[in-house]
């Protein structure tokens, strides 16, 4: 995936979410960074390194991860789930829409 298709489907995927507040991303060259401000003083940080494919979504709340889907070389695809972040989970591939589902489901899990 390139950084414009990476972009672009997240901002599809998050434009009709109703927790979503404002998403600012930035890109520079081969790498997306950027936070997406959420209801109940969370964020979601996102990176994506083109040249590598890693990408990395952490669900944050009080400077702290409580949630997350990751990719890189080292450990593949994992989830850090909202119950038990600290943990590595293996999975299957997400696209940036996949994990703004997954990441809408486990909103609705958490107070």
């Amino acid at each position: 995936m390139d950084v414009e298709t990476f972009v672009s489907s997240l901002l599809d995927a998050l434009a009709d979410r109703p927790f979503v507040q404002s998403v600012d991303v930035e890109t520079e060259a081969i790498v997306v960074r950027g936070r997406v401000l959420l209801e109940r003083n969370r964020f979601l940080q996102v990176c994506f390194n083109e040249e590598t494919g890693t990408t990395a979504f952490a669900l944050i709340e009080d400077e702290q991860r409580i949630g997350g889907v990751d990719y890189d070389d080292l450990r593949g695809e994992h989830v850090h789930s909202v119950d038990s972040s600290d943990q590595h989970r293996d999975i299957d591939p997400m696209t940036p829409r996949d994990v703004v589902e997954a990441l809408a489901d486990a909103w609705k899990q958490l107070p």
